[in-house]
């Protein structure tokens, strides 16, 4: 968006956005083309590149607010989706904070979420595009008076007297994303020092982060959404040690007790699917404890009881058969059943779900799922269906 974005918030801009709204992909050529004969082609270019991207955010943030908003390509993609900025913003209340530094804050996705719930935010982004953008959304959805948005290096920003600290590091780089901690802009372990300048701190982290890095002081928390996990986050001066899972809708919260691994038990009439925040958090023996089941198989996250229950961690699949891996006997019984929906799950396996669709050319009115995996070590395929308690 570079100098695109001051023309976008001039009343032209405004009605200019408003009349390419919803513009297909297919329709931009015929569209810009009759814009242009009385708007500059730069406007116009511009009106519709932030149409495509607020369509695009729509999934993050609503409608409602996509519409009002201002983003740019890496904001849209690296923001935080609004549920999970709402629930963080309402857990910080809750923990009494009042005001919160929000470093590395992109386009303000948190910081729209913190105001929402009443906090004060100094939102600070290196940046100029991001902070101008997030310094626009902050204007657009009628939040200025709670948020301050500041260009600046947020190593070189003080936040004593502001009761808490947000840090959500940049962790792309030019390769692609940053698996290492320590090579986060700015690193890790900067923002766990942030992190002591406030009575309470939340660092966003990536899900995937070792267990083992993180801080003996710090809260691990691994948030998903709708199934997909989003995000980890370290929380200081909440509980030290503790690891939670959450899941929204919701939130449910799964907190670890320090269960030993489950039993291996031979696969029952259910297996459970583990949310995958239960999953990253290592507290799939806290959802088999409550489910009263088993493992599969040590190293595999499926949970099998000889019962169905009820459970807001793990979705429950009946098993009708079990199968040493073999593509032509999975082929004869999808034929024999009339499967013609077929989902592939798989945990465990080199298969790739496509590879084996199209291996077993599944045909018919029936619905099934197949789970390639292993069961006491050995390559196996379970076929069932969703199950609902």
């Amino acid at each position: 968006m570079n100098d695109h974005l001051a023309p976008l918030l001039t009343p032209e801009g405004h009605a200019l956005l408003a009349e390419v709204r919803g513009t297909a992909p297919a329709d931009e050529l015929a569209v810009a083309t009759r814009l242009r004969r009385t708007h500059p082609a730069e406007l116009v270019s511009a009106a519709l590149a932030q149409a495509r991207l607020r369509q695009r955010a729509a999934a993050k943030f609503g409608e409602a607010d996509a519409d009002r908003m201002f983003f740019t390509p890496n904001g849209v993609e690296q923001s935080t989706r609004a549920s999970v900025a709402t629930y963080r913003a309402e857990r910080l209340k809750t923990l009494g904070v009042s005001s919160v530094a929000d470093l590395c804050c992109g386009i303000g996705g948190d910081a729209i979420a913190l105001a929402r719930a009443g906090i004060r935010v100094l939102a600070v982004d290196r940046d100029p595009v991001t902070a101008r953008t997030a310094r626009a959304n902050a204007d657009a959805l009628g939040l200025a008076d709670l948020i301050e948005v500041r260009e600046a290096d947020v190593t070189e920003v003080d936040t004593a007297g502001w009761d808490a600290v947000f840090v959500d590091p940049a962790r792309r780089g030019g390769r692609g994303r940053v698996f290492d901690p320590e090579a986060y802009s700015p690193p890790l372990s900067w923002a766990v020092g942030a992190a002591s300048t406030a009575r309470v701190a939340a660092l966003k982290i990536a899900p995937g982060i070792p267990h083992e890095t993180v801080p003996a002081d710090a809260e691990a928390e691994w948030i998903s959404d709708a199934g997909d996990v989003k995000e980890a986050v370290l929380w200081f001066g909440t509980e030290p040690g503790a690891v939670r899972a959450t899941l929204l809708p919701g939130p449910r919260t799964l907190l670890g007790r320090g269960l030993p691994d489950p039993e291996v038990r031979p696969v029952g009439r259910y297996l459970y699917e583990p949310d995958g925040a239960a999953i990253r958090a290592h507290l799939v023996a806290e959802v088999a404890e409550e489910l009263d089941g088993g493992l599969i198989d040590p190293t595999i996250a499926y949970i099998t009881a000889d019962a169905l229950h009820a459970t807001a961690y793990a979705t429950p699949y009946e098993i009708t058969d079990q199968l040493p891996f073999n593509v032509k006997k999975l082929k004869a019984l999808l034929r024999e059943r009339g499967v013609g929906i077929l989902t592939v799950k798989k945990r465990g396996s080199a298969v790739e779900p496509e590879e084996l669709r199209r291996k077993v050319k599944p045909q018919g009115p029936n619905s099934a799922t197949v789970f390639l995996t292993r069961v006491a070590g050995a390559p196996t395929m379970l076929v069932g269906h969703p199950a609902r308690p």
